[in-house]
């Protein structure tokens, strides 16, 4: 998310140069991608919240997806409520926002049903992960775990990896791939091009957060060979 976000928003800019941006983030400490440091993570969100709103943002995105699926199917919704209570009581925005429930929206925004999805994470984590996303009514046709247990390893992924991964993943069910259901995976230089591979939308978590930025402060959803959610279509 600290790379993608302000790269998306940095292809939109040479765009729209009269439309600016600052970046800023707080960071709750995990290192194994386990669901007890999932859980103890989870509990740093209501400190960043308050250090980021000292910083008068216009729109909180609170990052680690499976940080907060793996607390239980729907939790996106009271987490994001409970930060934005957070924010507000301390003089900043309500607009709050999670990749969790982005990718949510964003995959029901491209009217899919049924994804198919690639994972860094270790096949049980996986597996909460689409009960989570089943659990909202899409479903999921196929899977692919990369099993990379070091959250730091998941980072330094190549992401041009993906358009061959891609290769092995069932998406004949599907109406959408999503490419990388972690914020922590690089996905984006591969986005456009898978999309334009398998003739299929493509998203992520990271691009769907930032469709949900943009819709947040009330700006035309166009990123630059970021996907079809980012066409400015929707």
């Amino acid at each position: 998310m600290e790379t993608e976000i302000p790269a998306m928003l940095g292809w939109r800019m040479k765009h729209m140069p009269e439309e600016t941006f600052t970046f800023h983030s707080s960071r709750m400490r995990m290192m194994h991608v386990t669901p007890e440091q999932l859980k103890a993570m989870d509990t740093e969100s209501d400190r960043c919240a308050v250090e980021l709103s000292d910083a008068r943002c216009d729109v909180l995105a609170y990052a680690c997806l499976v940080a907060i699926m793996c607390q239980g199917p729907g939790y996106h919704q009271s987490s994001e409520r409970r930060l934005s209570h957070i924010a507000d009581e301390n003089g900043g925005t309500k607009n709050v926002i999670s990749s969790a429930g982005a990718l949510i929206d964003g995959i029901r925004t491209l009217g899919a049903k049924r994804i198919a999805l690639i994972a860094p994470y270790m096949k049980p984590l996986t597996k909460t992960v689409i009960e989570y996303i089943e659990a909202e009514g899409i479903e999921v046709t196929d899977s692919i775990s990369l099993e990379i247990p070091d959250n730091l390893e998941v980072g330094r992924q190549n992401p041009l990896n993906l358009v061959d991964i891609v290769d092995r993943l069932d998406y004949s069910q599907a109406d959408a791939v999503v490419l990388s259901v972690c914020v922590q995976m690089p996905s984006l230089e591969a986005i456009q091009k898978v999309e334009d591979k398998i003739g299929l939308p493509v998203l992520s978590a990271a691009t769907s957060t930032v469709y949900q930025i943009l819709k947040g402060l009330k700006l035309n959803t166009f990123v630059p060979n970021a996907g079809r959610l980012l066409s400015g279509a929707y």
